[in-house]
């Protein structure tokens, strides 16, 4: 049974294929009890031996777990990671997007052909991959997506990386079998700690009773990972200078909120300048966000 439409692209004719015995295979793929024997690859097929993180979760995300999976993936390029995920809307694609906009690569594993891809409205968003990065499949040209497919492509994606964080996640989710198949092959599992009131957030806490690594910053990932196989030579670096959380903004903040308003007549910044130095406080857990303004950790 298919799942949506086939959309052909001309580019299959240019796609690689890397076998398993190539230079280029994912070393960490080659290891799982079922390595896919050749892969199909848009881009740069090199990049698939560099070091990298999964980064999933719900395709019906939330404002903010768009927001923090753009922003970790962000800051895991920065450090120098390559950011993979499955092309999905939601977490996926903010992922791919926040790799993206930091001028870093990422990897899309596709559940169809490479001729495909599915969803089509993520169309721009593979040819920009496959600029910098590169698409991969196990399926040959002109697979349609079929349901089945989707926890086989689930398994390269946790394959390929030292570790799968799941942003966002409900009960049940297509990401805890991405996570599942990341313990069954022995990789680091990280999850991001949502409210129990959060019903599309329980899919993370259940990983975090379960045993999974909590996030709170991107360095719970860097120095996890730094511990457990990372390749040597390899730097890990949070492309985050002294102060660069926005602590200019500290002093202004205390334990009684204050509104956006007033911290734009206060600081006489600019609204962006001021969210985006909000949100990078907000990810490292010093500022709260209330219905009534902002207030200190």
């Amino acid at each position: 049974m298919n799942v949506g439409k086939e959309h052909p692209d001309s580019r299959a004719g240019s796609a690689s294929t890397v076998a398993i015995d190539d230079e280029h295979y994912p070393p960490l793929l080659r290891e799982i009890h079922d390595p896919p024997p050749l892969l199909y690859v848009l881009g740069d097929p090199a990049l698939l031996i560099s070091p990298q993180l999964a980064v999933v979760g719900s395709r019906r995300a939330t404002s903010a777990g768009l927001r923090l999976a753009h922003d970790l993936s962000s800051q895991l390029s920065a450090a120098g990671l390559l950011v993979g995920s499955g092309l999905a809307l939601g977490i996926d694609t903010a992922a791919h997007e926040g790799a993206l906009q930091e001028g870093g690569r990422t990897v899309a594993v596709m559940a169809t052909g490479i001729d495909q891809v599915y969803p089509y409205r993520n169309h721009g968003l593979a040819r920009r991959i496959e600029a910098t990065g590169c698409l991969v499949s196990e399926f040959p040209p002109g697979t349609p997506p079929r349901r089945h497919h989707f926890p086989k492509r689930n398994r390269i994606i946790s394959g390929m990386a030292l570790g799968v964080v799941v942003v966002e996640a409900a009960l049940p989710s297509g990401s805890l079998i991405t996570a599942g198949a990341a313990l069954e092959q022995g990789r680091e599992v990280f999850a991001l700690p949502w409210s129990p009131l959060h019903e599309g957030g329980l899919g993370c806490l259940q990983l975090l009773r379960d045993g999974a690594k909590m996030v709170r910053t991107v360095d719970d990932i860097l120095e996890e990972c730094g511990a457990c196989g990372a390749p040597r030579g390899v730097s890990f670096q949070t492309g985050r200078e002294e102060g660069s959380e926005g602590s200019w903004l500290l002093p202004l903040l205390g334990y009684e909120a204050i509104t956006l308003d007033e911290l734009v007549a206060g600081t006489a910044r600019p609204v962006a300048q001021l969210l985006a130095e909000l949100s990078n406080l907000e990810f490292a857990g010093r500022v709260q966000r209330l219905s009534s303004g902002y207030i200190r950790s």
